[in-house]
Parts: C-alpha cells; structure tokens; sequence
C-alpha cells in the first residue's frame, strides 16, 4: 500500500539547495500542469472518478487538490517573500477534496487554473534572489519552513500526485 500512496517516495528535504537544482525545481514546477493534463488524457468519466489506491482520492479528485494546494503554495510564498516570518494558516486538503467542486466539477476547470497559476508562480520563482530563499515562515502543524523547503515540498508534491494517476492507468491498463 505505501508505494501506492508514495508512488515517487515520501518528501525528504535536502539541505544546502545550489542555484542549479533550484533552477531545475522551477522548470519541473513549470511542467506540472502539463504533466497532470497528459496523465488524465482520454480518461472517461468513470476513470476520473476512480480512487487511485483503496481508500485515496478519485483522480477527479487529486487534480481539483493540486490546485487547491497550489493556489496556497503560491500564497505562502508571496507571504514568505514579503513578510518577516509569517504564520500561514493551515487548511483541511480531505474535506476541502470532500466539497462539491472536488467531487464533481470538470477537471479542465482545475488544469485551466493551474496553468496559469504555475506560470504566474515560475515569474515569481525565477525573480527570488538566492538570499531570499532562506526566509522563513511558520506552519502552525509543521513549524518554520524556509522558502528552500517550500520549494522542494511543492516540486515534490506535484510529481507524486501526478504519479498517483500515471501509476493507476499503468496498474488499470488505461
């Protein structure tokens, strides 16, 4: 069951991030929503509404999450970068995935957003000076979180939601 919820593996840190490695953050943050579009490519309404291992999200599901959780990775940078250590607020991604618009709306509502949201986002990215990546805030469950870590975090977390619907059509033969 662990690979199937880790398809990329868990998210380790890894300190003493260089220029390059952060530029090749960016560029796969900057392929994300590509990626996603690709992995639900010709799926039917009844693929997208499959949870990709017993117990875990529909498709539908995760692609509608990664735009929440994108839409707040955005915000919590922009916070990061403006504010002395700010303290974000936490949000619950299950019941937010639970409400209506996670559930049932068209995912191409959710890749049209994100692909503008992730190209706002590498603007953003590609401007922070290497200084500024050790700014900090402070997630309330988590503590305090350098702009480094949110970066590798995000690039990560959009990797591994892909994987879970790249490894389900593998697993299904779609």
């Amino acid at each position: 069951m662990s690979d199937l919820q880790y398809p990329v593996g868990k998210f380790e840190i890894k300190p003493g991030t260089t220029h390059e490695e952060r530029r090749a953050l960016i560029e796969s943050i900057s392929q994300t929503p590509a990626r996603l579009r690709a992995a639900i490519a010709n799926l039917s309404m009844k693929q997208l509404d499959e949870p990709y291992r017993p117990g875990g999200w529909t498709v539908r599901q995760v692609v509608h999450h990664l735009a929440d959780s994108h839409l707040n990775a955005y915000t919590r940078f922009k916070l990061a970068l403006t504010e002395a250590e700010p303290t974000i607020r936490p949000y619950d991604e299950n019941r937010w995935a639970m409400l209506e618009d996670g559930r049932h709306a068209d995912p191409e509502i959710s890749l049209a957003l994100l692909d503008a949201l992730h190209k706002r986002w590498v603007v953003l990215l590609c401007s922070v000076r290497p200084e500024d990546f050790a700014r900090t805030l402070n997630h309330p469950e988590i503590g305090i979180l350098s702009v480094d870590r949110l970066l590798q975090d995000y690039e990560w977390h959009g990797r591994h939601h892909v994987a879970h619907i790249t490894s389900l059509r593998e697993r299904k033969g779609w």
